[in-house]
């Protein structure tokens, strides 16, 4: 055996000693002060759900309302028996329930982190602590709220946690770095958990003010709507399109509303990638891109994917901070990827045929968006020389609808 062959089983033995490390080193999910602030004649029920792959412990909860000047909180304390690579995806799910006679705003903040002895401070703009969470270190710790809008008497939502941390994330150093350093704080530390999140989910009063969820465009909403006359129609035909919002989240603020033609019922043109244009004949319309598709299915911090020949499958995970999207997308082409997401849980993107979209992925190929499987879409590079669909999308003044 080689000097270089030698040198290869020691790093081999030392990975190996590392992720031992790392198993030993059971990293812990810790929600605390997590206040729930509601409104006369409203309230709220949380429950977690437990996924048949992980074990959960919650330590105490409970349920208080608010009346007046009288505000309780609610403190949620999950642990999780076991974090290291390779392990599945480990979510938990606080399901929200409006069953008071008031609608209710919904929001989360991040009130404190901290991984071993690293305390993640905010500096102070909104998504920089999420973003950190979920891409600066080899594990990646995603949360989604999936509506910022629970209507009275029945008004819904869920709160999601997720866990993961893939075999191969293409960054081995890291994991040993990180094993090493999980290894030392345990002996340091052993009556302290290796990681604590502090989270702030409130549910307030809904005001109706610019920066208010608009109740008529909601992700996912069906609007008839006519691309000639621009203006909103009653009844699918010809010129009248059923269309659904793709707004992740549009506000009585915006002006404008992004809509998306049922891609399963609407007739578009065809062209090879060599031939792709972005110009259609209606004012309101641009070409489909990837930056509508990705910020929404994104959403799902379980399933919603990177799936690489070379790598383990990553979770997409948070997007809304800074330049993310982009760099993102850059690293995915970097590493030949392809977007996974479950289709039953963005029906609006459903189709059976390759969609160009507005983004180049390389030389000769572009992005498009097609089905996978039965249960899977994809959004991937596609052959300049394929013929796909040309979707549009449209954007549209809301005192137009």
């Amino acid at each position: 055996m080689d000097n270089n062959q030698e040198e290869d089983v020691k790093l081999e033995k030392k990975k190996k000693r590392y992720k031992k490390y790392l198993k030993l080193n059971l990293m812990s999910l810790f929600f605390a002060g997590v206040s729930f602030i509601s409104i006369t004649l409203a309230w709220f029920a949380y429950s977690g759900l437990v996924t048949t792959k992980m074990e959960i412990d919650v330590k105490a909860w409970y349920i208080e309302f608010t009346k007046g000047d009288e505000t309780v909180s609610n403190n949620v304390v999950i642990s999780l028996s076991d974090i290291s690579p390779g392990m599945s995806t480990i979510s938990e799910t606080i399901d929200i329930k409006n069953m008071g006679d008031t609608d209710a705003a919904i929001s989360y903040e991040i009130t404190s982190a901290r991984i071993l002895d690293e305390t993640i401070e905010s500096n102070g703009e909104e998504g920089y602590v999420e973003d950190i969470l979920s891409h600066n270190y080899p594990f990646h710790i995603n949360i989604n709220l999936s509506d910022y809008y629970a209507n009275a008497n029945d008004g819904s939502g869920e709160f999601i946690v997720s866990v993961s941390w893939p075999l191969d994330g293409g960054n081995d150093s890291a994991d040993s770095e990180w094993g090493v350093k999980a290894y030392n704080f345990q002996k340091e530390n052993p009556d302290q958990t290796p990681l604590e999140i502090v989270i702030n989910l409130n549910a307030a009063q809904y005001l109706g003010d610019s920066q208010s969820a608009d109740t008529n465009y909601r992700l996912g909403n069906i609007v008839l709507y006519n691309p000639t006359t621009n203006t909103s129609c009653t009844e699918i035909n010809e010129s009248c399109l059923k269309a659904y919002v793709i707004d992740k989240n549009n506000t009585l603020g915006d002006t404008t509303v992004t809509l998306l033609p049922d891609l399963t019922s609407t007739t578009f043109t065809s062209q090879t990638g060599t031939e792709y244009s972005t110009s259609f004949t209606y004012q309101t319309a641009r070409a489909l891109a990837l930056k509508d598709i990705l910020p929404i299915i994104s959403k799902d911090v379980v399933d919603t994917v990177v799936m690489s020949d070379n790598l383990s499958n990553i979770v997409v995970g948070y997007l809304d901070y800074g330049n993310r999207l982009e760099n993102h997308i850059k690293n995915t082409i970097s590493i030949n990827g392809t977007y996974r997401f479950t289709t039953l849980n963005f029906t609006y993107f459903k189709t059976s045929s390759c969609i160009w979209l507005d983004n180049e992925y390389g030389t000769d190929t572009r992005f498009a968006l097609n089905k996978l499987d039965d249960t899977y879409s994809k959004v991937y590079a596609e052959s300049n020389t394929t013929t796909c669909l040309k979707v549009p999308v449209f954007e549209v003044l809301k005192n137009n609808l």
